[in-house]
């Protein structure tokens, strides 16, 4: 196998990677806009739109690589119980570190326009957890995973 196979092989794996996060991202919202209070209403909204967007791209992205897309999943197991708006505000802001994870994975497997769409991607993950969470780190989808194994498309959210 050649190193531009591998490389190949690497990116396709990372798109795979990021699809399903997105995934899990737009099931996600689906729960936080049911959970979040009328203030916060705009901000789910945007989010959820701008995953399925993603999602979207990202689907595109791997048909052109000749594979075929991962399918969502039909349900997403929660990390914990979402039944009020701090909840949901807590999960957003979950969902929104873990899509950025997976994008610090694909920047690093991708050249040209298709990383400048990963960083991209990581920027907007990490903008929005930071407007969900109040908290931010020095280098998102990289600092907090010092030490931890890299996520799949098959986390559950």
């Amino acid at each position: 196998m050649t190193k531009r196979n591998r490389t190949g092989e690497a990116e396709l794996k990372a798109l795979q990677a990021a699809l399903g996060a997105e995934h899990a991202a737009v099931y996600g919202y689906g729960v936080v806009g049911a959970r979040i209070g009328a203030a916060r209403q705009p901000d789910a909204r945007s989010a959820y739109d701008a995953h399925r967007a993603r999602r979207d791209e990202l689907t595109r992205a791997v048909k052109d690589m000749g594979a075929a897309p991962e399918a969502a999943s039909a349900a997403y197991m929660l990390p914990f119980p979402v039944t009020d708006t701090a909840a949901a505000i807590r999960f957003a802001a979950e969902l929104e570190e873990r899509v950025a994870d997976v994008y610090s994975d694909l920047v690093r497997a991708a050249t040209g326009d298709r990383r400048r769409m990963a960083a991209g991607a990581l920027r907007e993950a990490a903008v929005r957890a930071v407007r969900w969470s109040g908290e931010s780190v020095a280098f998102p989808g990289l600092a907090e995973r010092a030490g931890t194994p890299s996520p799949t498309a098959s986390s559950p959210t």
